[in-house]
């Protein structure tokens, strides 16, 4: 009897969930960087008129506990403190006349402000 062991770490995942259009236009804007070594970090920090507000921008760095999960190429960190807000939360990219811009539909924000940038 044979005993295989698992050599390589596995990664710890998180439960954002980034659009296929999101991807495709977070791709776009690391291509206009020039980077490769860039990811999407998202995530929570106390603030705004409903609690907590959202972070959404480019990392090179990878922080001790960041949960990662790629979207063909795209890699999305996401830190331990902001995953449990975050799960299931959905990153979409809208362009239209009205809105321009990532948007965020998260399951876990009870409330939110008028102009959607925090939630409680």
């Amino acid at each position: 009897m044979t005993v295989e062991t698992n050599t390589q770490a596995e990664t710890a995942t998180h439960g954002v969930i980034l659009t296929d259009v999101a991807a495709a236009k977070v791709k776009s804007l690391l291509e206009q960087e020039g980077r490769d070594d860039l990811r999407l970090r998202v995530g929570v920090q106390p603030g705004g008129c409903s609690g907590l507000i959202y972070q959404l921008y480019f990392d090179e760095r990878t922080l001790d506990g960041d949960l990662v999960r790629d979207f063909g190429g795209v890699e999305v960190v996401v830190d331990r403190m902001s995953a449990p807000y975050l799960d299931g939360a959905s990153i979409d990219f809208a362009d239209t006349i009205e809105k321009q811009g990532f948007t965020i539909d998260n399951p876990n924000a009870g409330s939110s402000c008028a102009c959607g940038d925090s939630f409680s």
